[in-house]
């Protein structure tokens, strides 16, 4: 492939910072919240997240959560209390392994990847729905850790990973993301280690895509920022099997990106022409 193809652009990491500080600070003044729930896996994009955050709101209003299931590694649960320590900031674990289980005796039949995929939705969405609890419990927003990669590729679990009150890294590509996390301070143990949601015991994401960030960031960034065709990608120099499949698998998973379609009955329908911003007069959070 070549090096002068479609290259991802180099990002100053600080300015980036200091936007996306100031978007979640709006986010908490449009909705009327002063706290952030995280949950912290002890990867970089919610590490990332969880820096931005103490940032944004300061450390005593970000509460990390940690929820690991009974073959999640070791080492992810350590590196998350690594930025717990760093940050100062509050924190609890919840073992999602006994409301998992049930649900996973349902789900018979051999190990297959399709098996494990369905095994990994039903982790992926517990813990949106522990997350969810706690945003009640704090009185908080779940900060979502999905990134402008996973986002496009359809890489995460609908209402599981994907779901949040807002996404404070999604317009950063994998690889862009790194140089955030490290301007930011993130432990470079977290930087370095091969990216997975540790879904089952040697999952990682790369492995399970195909294809590094790296080469699918490439890609992407040539299909959907520059909107070239997949003749011009191909013409650049970029794998054509590999465009091929980035580009069906965009289009394939547009549904996740957007919200459930409304069949249109009325003059006004909400998500259609009945919209307004996020916070209201004579809302539960407005002035």
């Amino acid at each position: 492939m070549s090096e002068r193809a479609a290259p991802l652009p180099e990002i100053d990491a600080e300015p980036m910072i200091g936007i996306i500080v100031a978007f979640i600070r709006s986010q908490l003044e449009q909705t009327g919240f002063s706290r952030l729930v995280v949950g912290l896996s002890g990867g970089v994009d919610s590490a990332t997240v969880a820096y931005l955050g103490a940032r944004a709101a300061g450390p005593d209003n970000l509460r990390a959560v940690l929820m690991p299931y009974r073959t999640s590694s070791p080492d992810s649960e350590t590196d998350a209390l690594q930025v717990v320590a760093a940050l100062g900031c509050q924190s609890e674990r919840i073992d999602i392994t006994p409301m998992v289980e049930p649900m996973l005796a349902l789900i018979r039949g051999e190990e297959t990847l399709a098996l494990q995929v369905r095994r990994g939705n039903v982790m992926a969405r517990q813990r949106m729905i522990v997350l969810y609890d706690r945003s009640a419990a704090f009185d908080a927003l779940v900060a979502g850790t999905g990134n402008k990669t996973e986002a496009l590729l359809g890489y995460g679990t609908l209402h599981g990973d994907m779901a949040s009150a807002f996404a404070p890294i999604g317009d950063l590509y994998k690889s862009q993301l790194r140089a955030v996390a490290g301007a930011l301070g993130v432990p470079r143990e977290i930087l370095v280690k091969p990216p997975s949601a540790d879904l089952w015991p040697g999952q990682t994401d790369e492995g399970e895509l195909g294809a590094t960030y790296h080469d699918l960031d490439r890609v992407l960034f040539a299909l959907v920022d520059r909107r070239w065709t997949t003749e011009r990608c191909t013409a650049a120099g970029l794998d054509p099997a590999l465009v091929a499949w980035v580009a069906k698998r965009v289009a394939r998973n547009e549904f996740k990106r957007q919200l459930p379609p409304v069949a249109k009955l009325s003059l006004r329908t909400p998500g259609i022409d009945h919209l307004y911003p996020r916070r209201r007069p004579g809302s539960r959070r407005g002035s």
